[in-house]
């Protein structure tokens, strides 16, 4: 039976890395986007997968992308929760409410919402076969971005807690749950965030003296995602250059 991956944000950076990825080792593979539509097509048409709408922080939209997956493709086997947002440097003194609630909506419910409707598909309680998730975190819940994207941090640190807990809870179940705590990386997320040239200044710093690729955060999602990690669960892994 062919091996199903739903990389949701994967129409740019880490997201289409691993997409291009999986789709070379075989899995047909479903590109979420919300608004990049171009580009999660295109990386669709490229990788013979398809590209599915919704915003992740929206639970109406994460049932409906599921069931266009199951419609398409059939029972999702891998679920890369790669999805996030950050915004504008600032210190906590500066935040708003709408930038909190948009910042945790993304990153933290988007991946409960996510997790929840393939665990339902997965688990062995709910008749499935098993699968794996592997939730994207950041370095930054390890050193707290202070003076930049605590907000991020944090959220980012809910993250590594809902993978530690997640794992136990449903290891029994035939699913495997890990997470991916990238360092800086040359996507283009820290244009997003109003610095566009970040990941080469602060990149020079790591003690392997660069940022990273997508390509190398998704060799390591999908080994996460493979058999040779069949033992591996309720872990935390620091692809970061050292930092």
């Amino acid at each position: 039976m062919d091996k199903v991956m739903l990389v949701t944000g994967g129409g740019r950076g880490i997201g289409a890395a691993t997409a291009r990825l999986a789709a070379e080792r075989g899995y047909r593979v479903a590109v979420n986007y919300v608004r990049d539509r171009k580009s999660a097509e295109a990386l669709a048409r490229e990788i013979s997968g398809i590209a599915l709408p919704g915003d992740v922080a929206q639970e109406a939209d994460v049932v409906r992308l599921f069931q266009e997956l199951d419609r398409q493709l059939g029972r999702v086997s891998v679920l890369v929760n790669n999805a996030g947002v950050v915004d504008l440097v600032a210190r906590v003194d500066e935040m708003n409410a709408e930038r909190l609630q948009r910042m945790f909506a993304v990153n933290v419910f988007g991946s409960f919402y996510c997790a929840r409707e393939a665990i339902r598909r997965m688990s062995r309680r709910h008749g499935g076969p098993g699968g794996a998730i592997v939730n994207l975190s950041s370095v930054a819940a390890r050193i707290g971005s202070p003076g930049m994207y605590v907000d991020y941090a944090a959220a980012k640190g809910a993250i590594d807690t809902f993978t530690l807990g997640l794992a136990k809870e449903v290891g029994g179940e035939g699913i495997r749950v890990n997470a991916i705590r990238p360092g800086v990386i040359l996507t283009e997320i820290h244009a997003s965030g109003g610095e566009p040239g970040r990941a080469e200044r602060i990149g020079a710093s790591a003690p392997l003296a660069r940022a990273g690729g997508a390509e190398e955060i998704a060799r390591a999602v999908l080994w996460l995602a493979s058999d040779e990690a069949s033992y591996v669960t309720g872990a935390i892994l620091d692809v970061s250059g050292g930092r």
